[in-house]
């Protein structure tokens, strides 16, 4: 009986998985997709609707010749809470199960924010969704990309050093704050999870993707498909390395690592700002003067030497750029991989190839909500509380 119950639980799993990280299948193409019988995939499907996981509906029918196959999409109504805390901002997401962002919003605060702040501002933002524009969803998990070291499975955060965070319980004050499950991980390896998945590394199975926020560089890793965490968690630290510099002209923190050298706030200065979202930011540099080029044109040597030690360490297929990384390498990406190439092992480097991430400024929430997914992508029945089955 036991491995009854495990067969139909993996079934109802990979259904509802299809269904995430391809879109809406007919169940034509999920009974090809897993080699199921058709009146298994109905009974199925049926017990996913009836748990209020997936909606059916009828096929386009232009151009179908003969009796069409329903179409089976996640239901919209499901859906993760995604957080991404910054030193200038909370950014606050709903993810669907279908990959849609129903609502998103940038809170900025003038001083970085505790996870008391944090969570107080979470749940305030959930309760005005709650009441206004998303009456009818039903929120499964939070998912969180804190810009630090997360032991992932007690939800804590290590230290986040622009944060000023320091063994903060920041899961377990959202789980009060808001009433949902929390899942907490470090920001880079949520983006590489959700460019994996859907973005700009998809179906690619060696992965490194850096990310560049406000707290500096983070990164995240892929190797032979499975993300690699560390033995305690904290892979992908890229920013604390120390870069090589080959001009002293180049070098304004001496002594510094990458996010020294490499940063968001440089950036800003160069064209006079003080704060600023990614597109605001990467227009000023596009419209900047001659010095702010300059800048740009600094970070980007430092960040190809950067990386042709990554390329010459971990041989990645793809490296994936986010955040204020992209803006750098969008001046130039094909000169960008050359400057690598050039200081890479030439066999390291020859497959490379650089991307900027495709998910744009909702890489981090996407990665977030995905890890808040986990368990019901896992067990979906189990994972859906009755109470959410209601309505």
């Amino acid at each position: 009986m036991r491995d009854t119950v495990g067969v139909r639980q993996a079934n109802l799993a990979r259904l509802v998985q299809l269904v995430h990280r391809q879109g809406p299948l007919s169940r034509a193409a999920l009974t090809e997709a897993t080699g199921l019988n058709r009146s298994t995939i109905a009974d199925l499907v049926a017990d996913l609707v009836a748990c209020g996981l997936v909606v059916e509906r009828a096929p386009d029918p232009v151009g179908r010749v003969g009796r069409p196959s329903p179409v089976v999409a996640a239901d919209p109504r499901v859906m993760a809470l995604a957080v991404n805390p910054e030193i200038d901002a909370v950014t606050i997401a709903a993810v669907g199960l279908d990959r849609t962002i129903a609502a998103r919003s940038r809170i900025e605060v003038s001083a970085p924010p505790s996870p008391e702040e944090t969570a107080e501002l979470v749940a305030t933002e959930l309760a005005r969704w709650r009441r206004g524009e998303l009456p009818t969803a039903r929120f499964v998990a939070a998912g969180v990309a804190v810009p630090g070291l997360v032991r992932t499975e007690d939800a804590i955060v290590r230290e986040a050093p622009h944060l000023h965070w320091i063994d903060a319980a920041l899961g377990p004050l959202l789980r009060t704050a808001t009433g949902l499950d929390t899942v907490v991980a470090n920001d880079a390896s949520a983006g590489v999870l959700a460019e994996h998945l859907f973005g700009a590394a998809h179906g690619v199975d060696d992965v490194v993707y850096l990310n560049g926020g406000a707290s500096g560089i983070g990164g995240g890793l892929i190797v032979h498909g499975i993300p690699v965490t560390g033995a305690g968690g904290y892979a992908g630290e890229f920013g604390q390395n120390r870069p090589g510099i080959a001009s002293p002209d180049d070098r304004r923190a001496e002594g510094g690592v990458l996010e020294d050298e490499v940063s968001r706030a440089r950036l800003l200065a160069a064209v006079g700002l003080s704060a600023a979202d990614e597109p605001t930011l990467a227009a000023a540099l596009a419209g900047g003067d001659a010095a702010a080029h300059d800048e740009v044109a600094r970070q980007r040597r430092i960040l190809a030497t950067a990386l042709a030690n990554v390329v010459n360490v971990l041989n990645p297929r793809v490296i994936v750029l986010g955040g204020f990384l992209a803006t750098l390498a969008a001046a130039g990406v094909e000169e960008l991989t050359d400057a690598v190439r050039a200081q890479a092992m030439p066999a390291n480097g020859e497959d490379l190839t650089i991307r900027l991430a495709a998910l744009g400024e909702d890489r981090l929430l996407i990665g977030a909500a995905e890890v808040a997914f986990a368990d019901l992508l896992r067990d979906p029945v189990s994972a859906v509380e009755p109470s959410s089955r209601e309505g």
